[in-house]
């Protein structure tokens, strides 16, 4: 294992060679890049160090998915602002994606039934319905921007508001999807998920690092797909249009 010198000097050369990219390119991204990579140092440490004591007193993963919603909400929320409720409504269509996916995935239980699969497969399955949810949101509030004219049209004929930006709600959906789908089509041809690879450098077989990384890819789809369509509709019939 790489020392810990190794790491910090191998993560300073792989952002200036990032930001420097981005500079030649003329775009000014550089101090997003450091700033999230900070943020990530400080943040898994921190997490590394928690995950300690919730392994050692299980009840206490109850705080530790309160935590990841709460920051799954507030994230995708605030992308979302130019929608009217948006927080409560990712709050709604995330939960219920992540609910029911980790529900199957723990309950049944499709994994192993422990605190160690439900914190892993929550924490994956929640950043996908953040994800989606930031992407469906987005793709919304560009598509009635864009499509000002058509959304008056139909609603000049007598549509309700959401008949009239049912089109964009379904290609939004689609959009937000189109990552993981990719992501799922292309598994082991192109790239090997940070889930297969971390079981892998974790010791187990590849059979079961596998089966891992297979659920963790179908439940993602299936968690995204009820987050991205609910959300689209929670915000598929606005009162007022986008500027």
């Amino acid at each position: 294992m790489a020392s810990w010198l190794h790491v910090g000097l191998g993560l300073v050369l792989l952002l200036l060679i990032g930001t420097g990219a981005l500079t030649l390119a003329g775009v000014h991204a550089w101090r997003p890049m450091v700033t999230a990579s900070a943020r990530a140092v400080v943040q898994l440490s921190v997490v590394a160090l928690a995950l300690r004591g919730v392994f050692a007193q299980p009840l206490s993963v109850i705080a530790v998915l309160a935590v990841m919603f709460s920051v799954v909400v507030w994230t995708a929320g605030r992308r979302l602002r130019a929608h009217r409720g948006a927080m409560a409504a990712v709050a709604l269509s995330c939960g219920a994606g992540a609910t029911v996916t980790v529900g199957i995935i723990v309950g049944m239980p499709v994994l192993n039934r422990d605190v160690r699969t439900l914190v892993a497969a929550a924490g994956i399955v929640l950043g996908g319905t953040m994800t989606a949810a930031t992407l469906t949101g987005r793709r919304m509030n560009d598509g009635m921007r864009l499509r000002r004219a058509e959304v008056e049209a139909w609603l000049a004929i007598g549509a309700t508001s959401r008949e009239a930006v049912r089109d964009i709600s379904r290609t939004a959906i689609f959009e937000a999807l189109v990552p993981a789908l990719d992501q799922t089509r292309t598994v082991g041809l192109v790239t090997l998920p940070g889930a297969f690879v971390g079981a892998l450098l974790g010791g187990v077989s590849a059979a079961t690092a596998a089966k891992f990384q297979i659920v963790v890819l179908v439940g993602l789809l299936c968690a995204e797909a009820i987050t991205a369509t609910l959300l689209a509709y929670l915000l598929g019939a606005p009162a007022t249009l986008p500027e």
